[in-house]
């Protein structure tokens, strides 16, 4: 089979790789009909992520159908259509009870990480039980490859980390497709101000189609001084680093007002300064979370319902093999104008 294949930092290729075959019972080969491209995978092609080593397939997103199941798998079987979750969940040990599949004893984000991902022809998907979600007849599977990653990411680890309520004012650093998916499942708390902050005018452009009640363009405006102004000094309720730079990040210090939450979505690969010399007496409340997928179920469902379109984060359509010009464009987003892009083998 084909498969995008990581070789160091700044090297990567679309090469022939061995077909996966079933290793546990627990396993299932998926065939791969559409993934996309995360920004985590930015990181790891930059060097951010030293778990992920040369020769591995990355990729953790995707929908497909079963090749073959395990004698073991018994929700699924061959010809099923289904989401595969970022994160592989065994299901059984004390972290999968506790519902922090991340932190899954046996599993974890291990797909394009520890293991061979999804960016290629067919996926081993171990734990196939709890690592997958069926797809429904009819359903639209671009729309629910988002449901793979980033809406439950930009969920779980902003707003819900961030305890976004009724009447907050919320700021988000980074209109990238994680700091999208924040803007849209935000809006089911209500907030009453989203300020969203980049330095893409066209992101911000769509963030305001989005949602956004207020966009700071931080390469031409001070946006620590804006955010201030429009909160009367007080600064927000809630801010969402999702971007995982030092800069960011210190922005999000900058303009949390007392008792407010700081909710770190960004993969971090350099050192942060965090400044408890002026945070100390403020009461702030600073999370940090790998994207548990616990929310899958109820956000399939806000789909399917029509309450959410996921749809609106995709700009961009390539073949599975023409993926090297789709990290092009998602690498140079601002240029192409890129949020996700849908790889249809």
């Amino acid at each position: 089979m084909k498969a995008l294949v990581y070789h160091g930092p700044g090297k990567k290729a679309w090469e022939e790789k061995p077909k996966p075959i079933i290793i546990n019972p627990t396993d299932a080969i998926v065939k791969i009909l559409k993934t996309t491209i995360c920004g985590t995978d930015l990181h790891i092609m930059k060097g951010d992520v030293p778990t992920v080593t040369d020769g591995r397939i990355i990729g953790h997103e995707g929908v497909g159908i079963i090749e073959e199941a395990g004698s073991a798998v018994s929700a699924f079987k061959k010809g099923d259509h289904v989401i595969i979750s970022c994160i592989t969940s065994c299901g059984k040990c004390d972290y999968c009870k506790k519902a922090m599949y991340s932190h899954c004893e046996n599993g974890g984000w291990i797909l394009g990480n520890l293991i061979d991902g999804t960016q290629a022809e067919y996926v081993r998907i171990p734990y196939a039980d709890t690592s997958l979600y069926p797809i429904p007849e009819g359903a639209d599977e671009e729309a629910l490859v988002m449901l793979s990653d980033i809406l439950p990411t930009g969920f779980e680890c902003g707003v819900l980390n961030g305890q976004v309520k009724p009447g907050d004012t919320v700021a988000i650093v980074g209109a990238g497709p994680i700091g999208m998916a924040t803007l849209l499942t935000a809006q089911f708390y209500t907030p009453s101000e989203i300020i969203v902050i980049d330095v893409d005018e066209n992101r911000l452009n769509v963030a305001k189609t989005f949602g956004a009640t207020h966009t700071i363009n931080s390469l031409t405006e001070n946006a620590a001084e804006m955010v201030m102004t429009l909160t009367k000094g007080k600064g927000v309720d809630v801010a969402i680093e999702a971007v995982g730079i030092p800069a960011t990040f210190e922005m999000c210090q900058s303009i949390v007002t007392a008792g407010g939450h700081i909710a770190n979505i960004g993969v971090h690969g350099k050192s942060v300064t965090l400044h408890l010399e002026t945070l100390w007496s403020k009461n702030i409340t600073i999370t940090t979370r790998l994207v548990d997928t616990s929310t899958t179920p109820m956000l399939f469902k806000t789909v399917q319902a029509g309450k959410l379109d996921p749809k609106q984060l995709i700009t961009h359509h390539f073949k599975l093999d023409e993926i090297i010009d789709a990290y092009e464009a998602f690498g140079n987003a601002a240029k192409e104008k890129a949020l996700k892009v849908i790889l249809t083998s």
